[in-house]
């Protein structure tokens, strides 16, 4: 699988270095560039990247004004936010922002790397020299909602299990195999932490899923 990136920064030689230093993995592709928070918005809206790496202080708009708004764009997007600033607050308000990272600009190259595989796998980052117990304070934000991870095939999955269908029944009605079936059964099942269908059926109707009978 190819991560997408959006780089925003108002520094080209900054955005010259993270392109290098993202490019040289062999997973990673940069889609587009922008120097300002408007033009990163367009970015997003284009390009519907997996990551956007962004500068916390850019002209037009500032990365925790940009974060929001490129997240109704696109949803399924990830943001890191790249700072000279280590201040509790700062930290704080990008995560607030829906930031899902925050790496310091002095840190070694590495780091943003790191950051990128860290989020993708639905894992909040901060770089070592944050105090941990600000992904504490904000973890219920920063963490993606199990149900936001599952594909559309483990959700139909998840809503045929939930009704009482087998995972040959299910084979069948989704034209594959009931291996097929039983893999992103037990996929589905994983990312949501659930070990039987009593417990599916639980989620099912907690999450709307399925109506709650009268």
């Amino acid at each position: 699988m190819t991560v997408t990136v959006v780089l925003a920064d108002d520094h080209p030689i900054v955005r010259q270095g993270l392109r290098n230093l993202l490019e040289n993995e062999a997973d990673f592709r940069v889609a587009g560039e922008a120097g300002d928070g408007l033009e990163a918005l367009s970015m997003v809206e284009r390009f519907r990247p997996d990551v956007l790496i962004v500068d916390m202080m850019m002209p037009g708009l500032n990365g925790l004004e940009v974060i929001p708004r490129a997240l109704k764009l696109w949803p399924k997007m990830r943001a890191i936010v790249l700072s000279m600033q280590s201040a509790d607050a700062y930290v704080l308000a990008a995560l607030k922002s829906g930031a899902s990272g925050y790496v310091l600009k002095e840190t070694g190259p590495g780091e943003i790397v790191r950051a990128v595989h860290e989020v993708m796998m639905g894992e909040p980052y901060l770089s070592p020299k944050l105090s941990n117990r600000l992904l504490d304070v904000e973890t219920a934000k920063v963490r993606p909602d199990p149900y936001e991870t599952l594909t559309d095939r483990e959700r139909e999955i998840l809503q045929l299990t939930a009704e009482g269908h087998t995972s040959p029944q299910i084979a069948k009605k989704l034209s594959i195999s009931p291996r097929t079936a039983e893999i992103h059964r037990s996929r589905m099942m994983k990312k949501l932490g659930l070990h039987n269908h009593t417990e599916v059926l639980r989620y099912a109707l907690k999450r709307g899923i399925l109506p709650l009978e009268d």
